[in-house]
């Protein structure tokens, strides 16, 4: 089973500062097993990132808010979610999983705790970790509690599910940019169907992952990585400022090379690139994320 690496444990302090109540809206929690333990299936084992770490590189990059995102490796079982959030003393909210057969109960406990979504993975499809019937009922299951669905997706998923998203009753965020293909151009199709998509009110996507989806993998002190990524997101945002939030991913799991892992305050300033307006940053930072996840 594949080891990933750790995050960079020496978080460069960002160029520029975020805003007060600014918010990281995609991370990750992972155990610690003996406490909460991963899924005995479970396909790589993610790296030693404790809350403690991930709040002090919260810290060093100057961002008070954040969203954790349940993580494959623990399945259904969302207390270590729900602890992170617990411990936040309000500056945290959670996007949960689910599946069909969840109890109405258990949807209303993990609502009190602080979950405001549900997270789906399409990529690979059959292989994924959801049919497409039982994400439709789960939609069905949380239209009450007005929370959003975030969909792990590429371009070849976008395309496909171009009904499933026009359609949907809730608002959906397309995670990582879909895993767009910098080397195919502005021009691919589905990165034009995400442009198209993002006309729809209830359409709303996170630039984030740039690590995931640019070829140059190699992370820099000295100047910006993932340079490739900057036009689509610029693309992105333009199409629509008040429906793009942003997340660094942290910890980045699923690199299994050394020297691969983003340092997140490249990230920070890798946002500043995204979006050089100030005014579009502190809603991308601030008030996007307020709106879809309750922060008061």
């Amino acid at each position: 089973m594949p080891y990933c690496y750790p995050p960079d444990p020496n978080t460069r302090k960002p160029n520029f500062t975020p805003p007060a109540n600014a918010c990281d809206t995609h991370f990750h929690v992972f155990g610690p097993p003996e406490v909460f333990p991963f899924l005995s299936t479970h396909e790589y084992t993610p790296p030693a990132a404790p809350l403690e770490h991930y709040q002090k590189m919260l810290a060093v990059i100057g961002v008070q808010r954040a969203v954790v995102v349940q993580p494959s490796v623990h399945g259904l079982d969302n207390s270590a979610t729900l602890d992170a959030i617990k411990t936040s003393h309000g500056k945290f909210r959670g996007v949960g999983r689910i599946d069909d057969k969840t109890p109405k109960e258990e949807l209303q406990r993990l609502h009190d705790g602080g979950i405001r979504g549900v997270r789906f993975n399409l990529l690979d499809r059959p292989r994924g970790n959801i049919k497409l019937d039982v994400l439709d009922r789960c939609i069905e299951n949380i239209l009450d509690l007005r929370w959003s669905v975030d969909l792990h997706i590429d371009m070849k998923n976008l395309i496909e599910q171009e009904k499933r998203i026009r359609n949907s009753p809730i608002p959906v965020i397309i995670d990582h940019i879909a895993r767009v293909k910098p080397a195919e151009g502005l021009q691919q199709d589905g990165f034009q169907l995400l442009l198209e998509l993002m006309k729809l009110n209830h359409v709303w996507t996170k630039v984030s992952g740039a690590d995931k989806i640019c070829e140059t993998r190699v992370h820099s002190y000295y100047g910006l990585p993932f340079v490739e990524v900057i036009p689509y997101a610029q693309a992105v945002i333009a199409a629509a400022p008040d429906r793009v939030i942003w997340g660094t991913d942290w910890p980045h799991s699923n690199n299994f090379l050394p020297g691969h892992t983003p340092n997140d305050g490249d990230l920070v300033d890798l946002l500043a690139a995204f979006a050089p307006d100030e005014g579009i940053r502190n809603k991308i930072l601030v008030d996007n994320p307020a709106a879809l996840y309750g922060f008061n």
